[in-house]
């Protein structure tokens, strides 16, 4: 798996601004990047801002493997850092290496890459035959892939899950006809899968819309690599690293993610556990020109939050700080 397919860098210009705008008000010229994938919100900010230093995290070994050849090529090794871990990691490390107040900026991309969609054989895709696999770290052995999943849960839990994380409402049929293949030949393709959501789907539904798959899909991913329960942990936890002035920025891609992001922001700010300033009451999204060359950016929306040196406690900087906006 030693080539690494193109990645479009979703909403670059819109992130790089609210980096750019974190640096200048916080004074700091470092920052992270918590999905490195090809590295293309890593090089353009390591490009734009002079004197940057960036940290990269990625579990995926194929962008890890990508990431520092090209990082070495390009001559970025002493301003780019990539570092081999799940972004869960990240607030420790920061603790670790004392990075509290240093960040100008925090990036978070929770999109799968191109790569791991389009290389079939990681299983993401049922656009083609292929291991049933979906781990993000395929390197990790200890992380059950979907395939283990499917063939070792009870029909019930495999409907809760189809249901909670791909908001399938045909999420018990689905994992029934599961069970029933299981019974007499083991799950292990993704057409396996797809086959089984297809036909799932009444005959005048089976092509309107998307495909009868991709809910489920979805939500098989999500549970194999636990990515709304690591969401939900780390988010809170990466404030404290960035500088007064510093800028989180969160790029999502399905309603389950926003809703983490929205609810995590409005706590932050109203239950007073941290100074900050949301800067996006409502979510941006991809302009008409980025989607006219990447369909994909369609579904993402980008909230900031800003750390201010406010006291714990004010909550009104959403309604008297300017909020952060793309012309």
């Amino acid at each position: 798996m030693a080539e690494y397919l193109s990645h479009y860098s979703v909403m670059l210009k819109e992130c790089l601004e609210a980096l750019e705008s974190g640096s200048k008000s916080s004074g700091s010229f470092i920052f992270a990047d918590l999905t490195f994938g090809a590295g293309g919100h890593t090089f353009a900010l390591s490009d734009q801002i002079s004197g940057s230093i960036v940290y990269s995290t990625d579990q995926d070994p194929d962008a890890l493997k990508n990431g520092n050849e090209e990082i070495s090529r390009r001559g970025k090794t002493d301003s780019i850092h990539l570092l081999p871990m799940n972004f869960e990691a990240f607030p420790n490390w920061c603790v670790e290496n004392k990075m509290e107040g240093k960040f100008a900026g925090i990036l978070m991309d929770l999109g799968v890459s191109s790569h791991q969609f389009d290389k079939m054989e990681r299983g993401f895709s049922f656009r083609a035959d292929a291991p049933l696999d979906m781990r993000m770290n395929y390197g990790d052995n200890k992380i059950p892939t979907a395939a283990d999943l499917l063939n070792t849960m009870r029909e019930e839990e495999i409907a809760d899950l189809i249901f909670k994380y791909g908001e399938e409402r045909l999420s018990r049929r689905i994992a029934s006809k599961i069970v029933e293949l299981r019974q007499t030949e083991k799950i292990t393709s993704t057409l396996q899968i797809e086959d089984i959501c297809f036909h799932a789907y009444p005959a005048k539904d089976r092509h309107r819309g998307i495909h009868p798959a991709t809910r489920t899909f979805q939500a098989l991913r999500i549970a194999v690599n636990a990515e709304l329960t690591v969401l939900e942990s780390t988010l809170p936890k990466l404030l404290p690293f960035l500088a007064e002035g510093g800028v989180l920025a969160v790029i999502s891609f399905h309603s389950l993610e926003d809703r983490i992001v929205k609810h995590t922001f409005k706590e932050i700010v109203e239950e007073k556990i941290f100074p900050a300033t949301i800067l996006t009451k409502k979510p941006l999204t991809a302009t008409d020109e980025e989607l006219s060359q990447n369909s994909r950016s369609r579904s993402a929306k980008l909230r900031l939050i800003q750390r201010d040196s406010f006291q714990p406690g004010r909550v009104d900087g959403t309604k008297k700080k300017k909020r952060y906006s793309v012309q």
